[in-house]
């Protein structure tokens, strides 16, 4: 799962960037609005986490762009702002929540823990398909009730495909989810991924659909 990072604070923004990697997320950490501006027009996100006072460009003015042509990225809003009515504005401008400094990290996982479930329709917190579970809140990956080691790349692809289930997923798709900037996949480093999961988690799991990419369960 990708995430933007909007931050311009860098110690803070460091902080931030490293508990997502560690919780599993490909972060791409812009500095200043125009730069997440320009992000979000090039990058499709799983999720937006937004800082308003920013350089460049207002985190809100960011926001009612992104809004104005139509995309619907989750976006989490956090910042030092804590009056009712910059919540009032932040949630009314587009945001799907809004999050205030100083904040624990693990309130701000579990948020978008959420919001990546409702945007993706899909409520549980856990993702299954037959005795595969994937519980994204403890990265725990079991089958028939026993637990699989995975790596991390092997976690995040099989997140993304269940996350998606029942739609096809292209490997530049796929790519793009396992990979933030500055990280350059090799050229059969998905597929390479595919055959992994496949060994631990079962040959019929994941389907290659010839021309188009890789689906778990069926396409409607």
């Amino acid at each position: 799962m990708r995430i933007l990072l909007v931050e311009d604070d860098a110690l803070l923004g460091d902080g931030i960037h490293a508990g997502l990697k560690l919780a599993g997320y490909a972060v791409d950490w812009a500095r200043d609005g125009e730069s997440a501006r320009l992000a979000l027009l090039d990058q499709h996100y799983q999720a937006c986490v937004l800082d308003l006072g920013l350089p460049r460009r207002d985190g809100l003015d960011v926001l009612r762009g992104l809004r104005a042509r139509g995309d619907g990225t989750p976006v989490l809003i956090l910042t030092a702002r804590d009056r009712g009515e910059d919540k009032v504005g932040g949630l009314d401008a587009g945001a799907d929540d809004y999050l205030t400094k100083p904040f624990d990290l693990a309130e701000l996982q579990a948020r978008l823990r959420a919001l990546i479930r409702r945007a993706a329709g899909a409520p549980a917190p856990v993702l299954r398909h037959g005795d595969i579970a994937l519980d994204p809140a403890g990265r725990r990956v079991t089958r028939d009730g026993q637990a699989v080691p995975l790596s991390a790349r092997e976690y995040a692809l099989l997140h993304d495909l269940l996350a998606h289930r029942g739609r096809i997923r292209s490997r530049a798709e796929l790519e793009e989810s396992l990979y933030a900037w500055g990280e350059e996949a090799e050229s059969n480093t998905v597929e390479v991924y595919i055959h992994h999961l496949r060994k631990k988690l079962g040959a019929d799991l994941i389907r290659t659909v010839r021309g188009l990419g890789y689906i778990v369960g069926d396409a409607p």
